[in-house]
């Protein structure tokens, strides 16, 4: 039997291991939480969520509801999880995040071809897959560094704020799907006329501002900037949406 090492047991780490695993090869999975832990994780369970709960579209007329048809005709691990965590989200395949990633660990520890081992992996490994995401640790980043010549690595991404319900006055919002998707009652939405829109606007730009950790400061700084162009608010469309689970 061939043996593998993959590294980074996030979404793209466990959906490796697990696609290699069924195809016979032994697997020993690398996730170094929580022995070493990141400023964004609270678990040390595999394929934790810690941006979006949303893993966009399910329908096949564009590009992510097709890569999802496309992994699901090849055994994809994740999405029969994203289905058990399902949450009203319209066409878009939102989940409930402990669930999501319970049973996505469940499921890899389970498998009798891959062997999880949380230590962090200082070396790049061979035959192997390397996927840490953004929050790569230093060491493995400078074998990452000294084996492509590159002196900078760049990953993008956005923020998505969490939202507790309780927050929020009720009798001010409506529950409605987007385009008619969903069930019906899918998103929270704020109505605004232009004068209420404006008010929102000059509230948003007077509010304080988030102090983020070292690692999102680059993606902070550059939504401030668009945050505080008044150009680019006013063509934002009136009115904002909540979805579940987020």
């Amino acid at each position: 039997m061939m043996n593998a090492t993959v590294v980074g047991g996030g979404l793209a780490g466990s959906e490796a291991a697990w696609a290699l695993a069924e195809r016979g090869v032994r697997v020993t999975l690398y996730e170094m939480r929580p022995a070493v832990k990141t400023p964004a994780h609270h678990t040390g369970r595999l394929a934790e969520l810690v941006c979006s709960n949303s893993f966009k579209s399910v329908e096949v007329t564009n590009a992510h509801g097709l890569l999802k048809a496309e992994l699901r005709a090849l055994g994809s691990l994740l999405l029969p999880c994203a289905d058990l965590a399902r949450v009203p989200g319209g066409s878009a395949l939102a989940v409930d995040r402990e669930i999501f990633s319970q049973a996505v660990h469940e499921r890899v520890t389970g498998h009798p071809n891959i062997t999880v081992v949380h230590e962090e992996a200082a070396g790049l490994p061979s035959p192997g897959v390397v996927a840490t995401g953004p929050l790569t640790s230093a060491r493995l980043t400078e074998a990452i560094v000294a084996r492509l010549g590159s002196a900078a690595l760049a990953f993008y991404d956005a923020i998505a704020p969490v939202v507790s319900s309780d927050s929020l006055d009720h009798e001010r919002l409506y529950a409605l799907s987007r385009y008619g998707k969903g069930e019906g009652d899918d998103y929270l939405n704020a109505p605004m006329d232009a004068a209420a829109y404006e008010r929102f606007l000059d509230a948003l730009l007077e509010a304080d501002q988030h102090q983020g950790h070292d690692f999102d400061q680059a993606v902070l700084r550059w939504m401030i900037e668009v945050v505080q162009s008044d150009d680019a608010l006013r063509i934002l469309r009136c009115g904002c949406q909540i979805g579940h689970g987020v």
